[in-house]
């Protein structure tokens, strides 16, 4: 997905560098690039998958926790 970013009227170079920063990084292009930097089989992706999904889950059960701890 091609990102361009156009110069408006009177406006900085580091402006622009700014907003096309954050384009690149709204488009997930930096993520997608690192992702695929190297070889990852379906089997190991399913993996990491998985582990990501329970760690979410964890940290949203402590959070929970502690929310219930806040309210006594």
């Amino acid at each position: 997905m091609p990102v361009t970013v156009y110069a408006r009227g009177d406006e900085h170079p580091e402006e622009l560098l700014k907003r096309f920063r954050k384009q690149v990084a709204k488009a997930g292009i930096l993520s997608a690039v690192k992702r695929k930097r190297w070889y990852i089989s379906k089997s190991e992706l399913k993996r990491l998958k998985k582990k990501k999904a329970i760690r979410r889950l964890r940290r949203k059960l402590r959070k929970r926790m502690m929310m219930l701890k806040k309210k006594k």
